[in-house]
């Protein structure tokens, strides 16, 4: 408890915010489902066949998993606000549209028959009396909808929309559970609340309805109403990075040196998601920077993986060249440490079976279960790899990377997929096995950014080339080590590092 609340202490003007963004993003998405779904229930009301069609498309979309959604979002809307406003609103629409239909048509037929008798149109009858019959249900629906909603939008800090699911991936990224605790706690409160406020209303009278819904509006636009004020225009460009500790530190380096060297502010965006959604955003134009490592460009990116050797160097030109002739993406100079994958054990798990190399595995390919990231399991030259290469066939459980270092201390999973300067490898008192027959190619860390932003901003690439050939692979896994064990700050060890090394010219 006292980790919890000295956490929130330190970080409550990031919750604020994240809360102010869940808020916004949770509200937005519920209006534009009640202004889609209430009309069109009231419409289709009287065609069952119509209403029941529309009912089952919408159903529909329930079933399709939110971070499915996302990912097929991002090429079309980019990255933000829209892709998870969009994948919230479709979440939304059913319950209100179901609920709807059903409060119209359980309507006495007897007061309807009467009305029609008395002249009075659909819209007089509406108005008259099935509106406020109907109520009740309708906000019942709406009710269902919001808590669904506050409680997706979680996912929406995985396309840099922000939101309070940013404290619970962060704090599954760094094992923390007091961040997972902030996050999960505070949306599950944010919910209860919706519900509580929202059921009330379901005995209010119509103008208690709307003045509250009028109320919802003025609230979301006065919280969007900074972002349209004049602001001083200044260059700004958006730097992402993948889920982690170490491409967080990379980031908050760019920064810096763009900063430091030309008068060009710089946005981060730390923990964006998976290599798919940045190379999307940044191709979308999206982000501007992000941190790529040239084995992932050369055997995930590029759409006809070149044959390299293993030879550093050779790998950094294949990806430098495919990936500028294929996306018009430039790869600038790399830094002299490789993360590349590798195969880790326990160091007691090692001695106890005699495992030095990769091959060694073959002994206890029947006993172990393996532990691999989504990602490595289906790569050529991740546990594709393993089974071609070295015939591998090992019993395989997929998580979230931080998970796999979990598994492996617990002793759920002997085998895990690794990086090279993983901060955990210390931590949890893990070997990793020598990559006998040269599975994984070279993976050097190096700016990726689309050839117009190079052209627009050559300061930019050269202040970002005074890393090239820096950082060894040592210094990275004490950066990461600081920050993923000792709890500093990403921004604060990155400083530390190049005022250190005397790279910044505004120390």
């Amino acid at each position: 408890m006292a980790a919890l609340i000295s956490t929130f202490t330190d970080r409550f003007w990031e919750w604020t915010t994240s809360l102010l963004e869940h808020l916004q993003i949770s509200l937005l998405s519920l209006l534009l489902a009640m202004l889609i779904a209430i009309p069109l229930g009231i419409v289709t009301s009287n065609y069952k066949r119509l209403s029941s069609l529309i009912l089952q498309i919408t159903g529909i979309f329930q079933t399709i998993p939110s971070l499915a959604l996302l990912g097929l979002f991002i090429p079309f809307m980019g990255i933000g606000t829209l892709p998870a406003t969009v994948a919230l609103v479709l979440y939304a629409i059913f319950p209100i549209l179901q609920n709807t239909i059903t409060a119209i048509r359980q309507i006495d037929p007897n007061l309807i028959e009467a009305a029609t008798a008395f002249g009075m149109t659909r819209w007089e009858r509406l108005k008259k009396f099935e509106l406020a019959l109907s109520l009740p249900v309708i906000v019942s629906g709406v009710r269902t909808s919001a808590v669904m909603i506050i409680g997706t939008a979680t996912l929406a800090s995985l396309v840099g929309a922000g939101g309070l699911g940013s404290f619970i991936l962060l704090g599954i990224d760094r094992n923390n559970p007091s961040l997972i605790l902030i996050g999960a706690i505070s949306s599950a409160l944010l919910a209860l609340l919706f519900s509580l406020v929202i059921g009330l209303l379901e005995k209010a009278k119509l103008k208690t309805i709307l003045l509250s819904l009028l109320v919802m509006i003025i609230g979301l636009g006065a919280s969007y109403a900074p972002q349209w004020l004049p602001q001083k225009k200044q260059e700004t460009l958006v730097v992402a990075g993948k889920m982690g500790v170490e491409p967080d530190i990379l980031i908050h380096m760019y920064k810096l040196f763009i900063e430091d060297s030309t008068d060009i502010k710089v946005t981060t965006k730390p923990n964006f998601g998976k290599t798919s959604f940045l190379y999307e955003a940044l191709k979308s134009g999206d982000i501007d920077i992000y941190p790529e490592f040239t084995g992932t460009i050369t055997s995930s990116l590029l759409k006809n993986p070149p044959q390299v050797s293993n030879d550093p160097t050779a790998v950094y030109k294949a990806a430098k060249t495919g990936i500028l002739k294929q996306d018009k993406l430039v790869l600038l100079k790399p830094m002299a440490y490789q993360n590349t994958y590798a195969i880790a054990v326990k160091k007691s798990y090692a001695k106890e079976h005699d495992l030095k190399t990769i091959s060694d595995l073959k002994k206890v390919e029947n006993t172990a279960k393996a532990g691999f990231t989504l990602e490595f399991n289906d790569r050529e030259d991740g546990n594709l790899g393993l089974k071609n290469r070295y015939g591998l066939n090992l019993s395989v459980s997929t998580m979230e990377p931080s998970l796999r270092y979990q598994a492996i201390n617990a002793n759920e999973v002997q085998i895990i997929d690794a990086y090279s300067t993983d901060s955990e490898l210390i931590q949890y008192n893990l070997t990793t096995l020598t990559d006998d027959k040269q599975l994984f190619p070279p993976y050097q860390g190096a700016p990726l950014m689309t050839e117009e932003t190079r052209k627009k901003y050559p300061q930019v690439e050269k202040a970002l080339n005074k890393l090239a050939g820096k950082i060894s692979e040592k210094d990275m896994q004490e950066m990461n080590y600081a920050v993923a064990v000792k709890g500093k700050s990403a921004s604060t060890v990155a400083k530390n590092y190049l005022t250190k090394h005397q790279l910044l010219s505004k120390n």
